[in-house]
């Protein structure tokens, strides 16, 4: 997969760039339709209709595939599709299980191709896409969609291009080293998926103009400082204003410090 420039047609496109796909077999149109289903899009406003989320509104519409997270149970299936889900930034791929005679989706991981074999359970091997406990895992390999607690569907590193890597491991806990760079503990008995997440250069890419942010959902957003005295605490004054940081409801603003609580099983922050 590499990076691609199109034709300045015109002169927001000659600002974008986008991800090759041709060569990855992806299909536009979803294989599981029972896994689709209805979602409403998110205004950012509450149930009384006041804005509580700035920068968020229209749209186009989008429907949600269902993606099995939790992948606890013993099964082998094969990978039908390879599939762009409009929900999030990874792609996903369609599988059918053979023990269990049913379809299902999950985050594809780098490298899946069309075919290959994916495995879930307690006594399996370690294999690209196979979701297993972190206690069966090796130490140094690459893995995702982690649960955090026992039980629990996966929920970290699922966004493109992640992974955690396996520092240390006893009987009871593992201590997983994050993208981000946080160390920290989950339980051996966690189940993880063996891989990196599939679209490793999303980040890369860039939209090129407005209007494609507002085909996501996101609004424009307004500095404080621009705005009237009414509006913002920053806003007003005669020429640049500065001062301390508030919010619009006039708190203080931390610079995204929101607690000061402890979490025990976070080893290093980021």
């Amino acid at each position: 997969m590499i990076l691609q420039k199109v034709k300045p047609t015109t002169s927001s496109r000659r600002q974008l760039v986008k991800l090759n796909q041709k060569s990855l077999n992806l299909t536009k149109k979803p294989l599981l339709k029972q896994k689709l289903k209805g979602k409403k899009n998110s205004t950012g406003r509450n149930h009384t209709g006041q804005i509580t989320v700035f920068h968020k509104g229209g749209g186009v519409k989008r429907k949600y595939r269902e993606i099995n997270f939790r992948r606890t149970f013993n099964s082998t299936g094969i990978v039908c599709s390879l599939e762009h889900d409009p929900n999030r930034s990874a792609f996903i791929a369609a599988v059918f299980d053979f023990i269990n005679f049913d379809f299902f989706y999950i985050l594809a991981p780098k490298n899946l191709q069309i075919g290959d074999i994916v495995r879930s359970g307690l006594e399996i091997e370690p294999s690209l896409g196979s979701s297993l406990p972190i206690a069966g895992i090796p130490i140094g390999t690459p893995i995702y969609n982690v649960s955090p607690k026992v039980f629990e569907k996966g929920k970290i590193s699922r966004a493109a291009g992640t992974f955690s890597i396996i520092k240390e491991k006893t009987e009871k806990y593992a201590l997983l080293e994050l993208s981000s760079g946080e160390q920290r503990y989950v339980s051996s008995k966690c189940f993880a998926s063996v891989g990196e997440v599939s679209k490793n250069l999303h980040f890369l890419t860039r939209l090129g103009k407005a209007g494609q942010s507002r085909w996501l959902n996101k609004r424009p957003t307004v500095r404080g400082v621009a705005m009237n005295p009414i509006d913002h605490p920053h806003g007003g004054g005669e020429g640049k204003k500065s001062g301390s940081s508030r919010t619009p409801w006039g708190k203080p603003n931390f610079r995204g410090k929101t607690s000061n609580s402890k979490n025990r099983l976070i080893l290093k922050k980021k």
